[in-house]
């Protein structure tokens, strides 16, 4: 079966993830803790293994203490970056 993801828009998102939990100086534990997810699927999420659904979009921006449209809009502006560089 063929995958449906974009592999540049997980790395964006996977990056800006990343950033922000760093940002706030805490770790994938703390995060998936706030987030009410499982901290395998942060780090999933992190590797770009995986996507979120949408409600995982929304816990994860709560627990990134952001809207989640801003989430989604520094998301974008990664993934654009990431497709001028291929």
């Amino acid at each position: 079966m063929r995958s449906n993801q974009d592999p540049a828009l997980l790395r964006a998102f996977a990056a800006e993830l990343k950033a922000r939990r760093a940002a706030l100086n805490i770790s994938q534990e703390a995060l998936a803790y706030a987030s009410e997810v499982n901290r395998t699927f942060v780090a999933k999420l992190e590797l770009a293994t995986t996507s979120p659904s949408l409600s995982s979009l929304f816990r994860l921006a709560n627990g990134l203490q952001v809207a989640p449209w801003e989430l989604v809009l520094s998301v974008q502006e990664r993934y654009e970056k990431e497709l001028g560089a291929l």
